[in-house]
């Protein structure tokens, strides 16, 4: 592990302070808002749908900025700004780029998915309807490898950030991140998390612009925008970056930072895709949204993100570059390759443009970021656990009430593991950088079988099974074979080479996609016709019926035991419903797909606009001056 004895300007009491006080703060608030949701509202936190679903009642508003904020982990702050670091402005624009295209992408998915399982809890709901039980276990696991993934990846980041700042130990920040979440998950559900979500973005947007006009306005360092043109123009001479245009930080032409793109399109895909939370919680947003406002809620979230990673690495990213020389640079002669991968680029540029109240701030910056994107994993991860694998393998007639309890201890669960394995990678040496490139060889061959379970009836589930394992093993193959060939050996720092996880990610995202594909048509299912999935939680719809029939339910009188007769009586009312009572209503039905041309057309637009008109752009002397 690398020294940051350099950038330590806080206390680690303060480090505490952040890590216990703002979490503890965050679930006092959700157990007032709970309180008031259950008193004054229909929807009652103590049901399973309420908890795991927020009644598929959200409106687009707060689905964008649930979006934006659970997108807005770790890595958009500390891994766009160390990209940056390394291979300049290129570099923030292509972070940002090649994570945006999978939000607007995933607008038409979530179309789909109120079209073809309009009650469903998680996307493996939709392959076990389809595929049974074989399948569905395979997929689950993806599932779960991808948010373990991920939630260690939010802990790496966080903590190594702690212990910079603060040199409060490691592996206890570790631990302590996820407690706070953890307890205001349990006491809110879903709905929470969108309320958090919303008052973590707003931290994160008001902390953001702040360091940009800091940065640019205020910082005799810098010397505004003129200012950091010239020092980024004297590190290109200094430290020219290979495979730049000229060597320069002001380029987009680059040869690395177009390869980092790919990989971080290709592994983009299949967290968005796999990782229920993804998070990203992309699938749980699209349940829980209204079916009438589902697109316009992904095209805004993903428009607002997209600024959120170019912004901060262009502001500290840059800034970490120009003043590496500097004698209040807290790492002496610019940042070693140890702590590049431990994500420190961002905060050697806040401490030395703000000292320890820039400190202060990115911390909070950065806790609002892991917290909100935890509490996603944890929630998303629970109904995994609770409807994926509880429910559907060990207890089918588990009654709503012990949904719930499972519910909470698998957030508990949950939010241990996290960060167990996060220690894990740490004493073994795996860092934030290496994980995050390595990700998508691990569980991008699953994308093109999950994309086409939802939008495409004729794959069988030999395809699904065959491409998903066939995916992953041509990514490892791939990713070992271009490390060994490039390098000689396997080794952690050979293998986390850009090249063997291009290799590695795009082998296992096409692979994935061809092979399912091409047994599909060798022999496809002719035979499905979706009824099967529009049937998944009969009791969900049956709830929608009765609220809609008694509007002003919502007393809050209802004792536990009440509540979950009520439930028990949906369960019975629904398994009397004729199958033709599962076909969505023409007038709903024909707006999903008006929804579904205007969200086809929307994401390939911008999408097109994100890859081939402003890729072919690039910084130079004209353009800054």
């Amino acid at each position: 592990m690398s020294s940051t004895t350099g950038s330590e300007v806080l206390t680690q009491g303060i480090g505490y302070g952040v890590v216990l006080g703002i979490g503890f703060v965050f679930a006092i608030l959700m157990m007032g808002l709970s309180t008031l949701q259950n008193r004054y509202t229909t929807y009652k936190i103590a049901t399973s749908e309420e908890f795991n679903t927020a009644s598929r009642s959200v409106k687009p508003g707060l689905i964008a900025s649930g979006i934006v904020s659970a997108w807005t982990w770790a890595a958009t702050l500390l891994q766009s700004s160390t990209m940056t670091y390394q291979y300049g402005l290129c570099a923030g624009y292509y972070y940002a780029a090649g994570a945006t295209i999978q939000i607007f992408i995933m607008a038409i998915f979530a179309v789909r998915i109120k079209m073809n399982a309009p009650y469903c809890h998680t996307f493996l709901e939709v392959v076990h309807a389809r595929y049974g039980n074989a399948a569905h276990f395979m997929f689950a696991t993806f599932g779960l490898v991808v948010n373990l993934i991920v939630s260690s990846m939010l802990l790496l980041g966080g903590s190594a950030v702690v212990n910079a700042f603060t040199g409060m130990n490691i592996y206890a920040a570790n631990f302590l991140i996820p407690l706070g979440v953890c307890i205001y998950v349990i006491l809110g559900g879903l709905r929470a998390t969108f309320l958090c979500d919303y008052s973590h973005t707003l931290i994160l947007m008001i902390l953001i612009f702040y360091f940009f006009f800091w940065t640019y306005t205020k910082a005799d360092l810098i010397g505004g925008f003129d200012g950091m043109y010239h020092l980024l123009q004297q590190a290109s001479i200094e430290r020219p970056v290979a495979g730049n245009q000229d060597g320069s930080y002001l380029t987009l032409k680059s040869n690395f930072g177009l390869t980092f793109m790919i990989i971080n399109l290709t592994g983009g895909f299949g967290i968005v895709t796999l990782d229920q939370a993804r998070y990203l919680s992309y699938w749980q947003r699209a349940i829980a949204s209204e079916a009438k406002t589902v697109v316009q809620a992904y095209i805004m979230g993903g428009i607002a993100w997209f600024a959120i990673p170019l912004t901060f690495s262009s502001v500290m990213g840059l800034a970490a570059v120009a003043l590496a020389n500097n004698p209040s640079f807290p790492f002496p002669g610019g940042l070693t390759v140890a702590e590049i991968n431990a994500g420190l680029a961002a905060p050697a540029g806040v401490v030395t443009l703000l000292g320890s109240g820039g400190a202060t701030a990115m911390l909070i910056l950065l806790f609002m970021a892991v917290t909100s994107a935890a509490s996603s994993e944890m929630i998303a991860t629970s109904s995994i656990l609770t409807f994926d694998l509880y429910q559907i393998h060990f207890k089918p007639d588990a009654s709503p009430e012990v949904l719930m309890r499972v519910s909470h201890i698998m957030v508990a669960v949950w939010a241990l593991v996290m960060s167990c394995v996060a220690s894990l990678w740490m004493g073994i040496g795996i860092s934030l950088n290496w994980l995050y490139l390595f990700s998508g060889t691990l569980f991008t061959g699953a994308v093109g079988p999950v994309i086409f379970t939802v939008v495409w009836r004729q794959q069988t589930k030999e395809a699904a099974i065959s491409g998903a394992l066939g995916g992953l093993v041509v990514g490892i193959i791939a990713w070992l074979s271009v490390a060994k060939t490039y390098y000689g050996e396997l080794t952690i720092a050979t293998t986390g080479q850009i090249y063997p996880n291009l290799a590695g990610s795009l082998g296992a995202c096409c692979s994935g996609a061809i092979i399912s594909a091409v047994i599909t048509l060798i022999k496809p299912d002719n035979e499905f016709d979706w009824s099967t999935t529009k049937r998944i939680n009969p009791r969900a719809r049956e709830m929608d019926r009765r609220q809609a029939t008694l509007p002003n339910s919502g007393s809050g009188s209802d004792t536990p035991d009440e509540k979950e007769k009520q439930e028990c009586d949906m369960v019975d009312a629904a398994s009397a419903i004729d199958d033709t009572m599962f076909d969505i209503p023409a007038e709903e039905y024909a707006s999903l797909q008006k929804s579904l041309k205007v969200a086809t057309w929307a994401s390939l637009i911008l999408t097109f606009i994100m890859l081939f008109v402003s890729a072919d752009l690039y910084v130079d002397d004209r353009l800054l001056t």
